[in-house]
């Protein structure tokens, strides 16, 4: 298993996008459902994902993380002000 500092930095670097719209991150081990908890927050927007050991991992290898990389891009869109 990660550790979630490691994790949220890797999140960071393989979408810069956060961190050029100062969006908060916040990543932590759910033990009851076996899961991370990623939490973006930016303003009255937030976003919390439910990333899986086995997507965590995949993160951690440099692959994308399709379904967190599809809802960030969403964040993104909402906090500059085009929402779908």
């Amino acid at each position: 298993m990660h550790d979630r500092q490691e994790l949220c930095s890797k999140i960071v670097k393989m979408y810069p996008e956060i961190g050029q719209c100062d969006i908060d991150i916040m990543v932590d081990w759910d033990g009851n459902k076996n899961v991370w908890v990623v939490d973006l927050k930016k303003d009255e927007h937030e976003l919390q994902h439910y990333l899986e050991e086995m997507d965590a991992d995949n993160c951690m290898d440099n692959k994308k993380c399709v379904s967190l990389g599809l809802e960030i891009a969403q964040l993104v869109e909402n906090v500059k002000g085009k929402q779908y």
